[in-house]
């Protein structure tokens, strides 16, 4: 699925939508994701992750983890974990965060910069790659297992 994103505000109504499909199955409470956000230094990547937590209820402040690595959220019963691997050398240093303790079926983790973690990152529910335009950004959206088709489905019916 591809979209394009004249604005911030087009790439905010993406996390919105992104935050709805992740929330839509009521009778699936707590169903985690795990999606990729790729692009190249500001893409968009984390005003998209930003848009989702806003629109999940976050209030406070939500800033790119990118001295942090990992930040968590609780939010609409959900932890999602805002994770940017620009910094990281070797994926192995994931394991310093404790990676596979994460509890990745019923959390959100948005990942950017997902290459750096390649081997100890699990496998993607859903990618989003964005990429600058002359004006905007295109954001290219592709799922994989049920799970991301799931989210696909819900993508599609609000975008």
């Amino acid at each position: 699925m591809k979209r394009i994103l004249p604005d911030e505000s087009a790439t905010g109504d993406l996390g919105r939508d992104l935050a709805a499909a992740l929330t839509a199955d009521a009778s699936v409470p707590g169903q985690g994701a795990v999606i990729y956000l790729h692009g190249s230094l500001g893409a968009g990547k984390t005003s998209l992750a930003r848009a989702l937590l806003r629109a999940l209820g976050e209030t406070g402040p939500v800033r790119s983890p990118t001295y942090t690595l990992m930040e968590p959220y609780e939010v609409a019963g959900l932890t999602v974990w805002h994770m940017d691997l620009y910094r990281l050398g070797d994926p192995e240093e994931l394991e310093f965060l404790g990676i596979r303790e994460l509890d990745t079926a019923s959390a959100v983790m948005l990942v950017e910069w997902p290459e750096n973690g390649a081997g100890l990152l699990p496998s993607a529910d859903l990618s989003i790659r964005l990429t600058h335009l002359q004006q905007g950004r295109e954001a290219v959206v592709e799922a994989s297992g049920s799970r991301g088709e799931a989210l696909m489905k819900g993508l599609s019916v609000s975008g």
